[in-house]
């Protein structure tokens, strides 16, 4: 997948689309993995990931309908990629049909806030 195949793919009218493509447009570095997962269990691990930033209080877009959006795809096959901004203070899951060619939710992280170094694992 090209960067302005991504992109277009971004159209949506969440926040997390409209970061993620001025990520892209920004020079931000992206992936999309070959493997495929069942919706479900990205459903699960993504709906331990809102509880988690909701208790520690950190910055997401679109999370909860990502989580949403999962659990109504059921079984279904996902393809995952993901956006980073420069400044590495976002990061971007991406969540596409099996062959990557509709993007089917976009949820974002803040990572950290701009001009603050990053905490290392302790």
């Amino acid at each position: 997948m090209t960067r302005e195949d991504l992109a277009a793919m971004l159209g949506g009218d969440t926040d997390a689309h409209a970061l993620a493509r001025t990520a892209l447009a920004e020079g931000g570095h992206f992936d999309v993995w070959d493997g495929l997962v069942p919706a479900t269990q990205l459903a699960s691990v993504y709906g331990r990931r809102l509880r988690h930033t909701r208790r520690r209080a950190q910055e997401t877009l679109a999370l909860s309908s990502a989580v949403d959006i999962l659990e109504r795809a059921g079984d279904a096959l996902i393809r995952i990629g993901q956006i980073g901004t420069t400044d590495r203070t976002w990061n971007f899951m991406l969540f596409f049909d099996a062959t990557a060619s509709t993007l089917l939710a976009c949820t974002g992280v803040r990572l950290t806030e701009p001009g603050k170094p990053q905490s290392s694992p302790g």
